[in-house]
């Protein structure tokens, strides 16, 4: 299959979906470690990650540096669009492409992959154009899900569990 980057959404997705304001207009957004470890171990396997999102954080760019994702982009209005230019830059091919995404501003990149995943908990609409629904839903697990399973398919399990031991 020859998946050489993974392509994430944030909210809904790396995130539960819920957007909490502080008092002050803080806003607070929860990630699962457990996606972030299995992010990270797809890296230190030479992989790429870009997180493609629709949103403007601070938070997400903290995210994005501690696990070492170097291509993000936030306040993206079209993301096929954003997902072709990076394809061009690092000179892939979208089979070369697995997604995951949970609403409708992200069909065009999920259709335009190789393989795309979706949590448990995505739009209808998203959950029917999907290569695969996950089990998990987003913000708790689902990006780890997807990447386990992509590691099972591009047979590099002993490498992806070496990274650990």
């Amino acid at each position: 299959m020859s998946i050489k980057l993974i392509v994430l959404d944030v909210d809904g997705t790396m995130t539960d979906g819920k957007i909490i304001y502080s008092e002050n207009g803080d806003e607070i957004k929860a990630f699962c470690v457990k996606d972030g470890l299995a992010i990270a171990s797809w890296i230190r396997l030479g992989k790429e990650v870009a997180i493609i999102t629709g949103r403007r954080s601070k938070i997400v760019e903290r995210r994005a540096k501690e696990l070492g994702i170097t291509h993000y982009y936030q306040g993206v209005k079209n993301k096929k669009e954003v997902l072709d230019e990076l394809l061009s830059t690092l000179n892939l091919e979208p089979k070369n492409v697995a997604s995951i995404g949970d609403d409708l501003n992200d069909h065009p990149m999920l259709i335009s992959s190789k393989i795309s995943f979706a949590p448990l908990n995505a739009n209808h609409y998203i959950l029917g154009i999907v290569n695969v629904v996950l089990s998990k839903n987003g913000g708790d697990g689902a990006v780890r899900e997807m990447i386990e399973q992509l590691i099972l398919q591009e047979g590099l399990e002993e490498a992806y569990l070496k990274l650990w031991q």
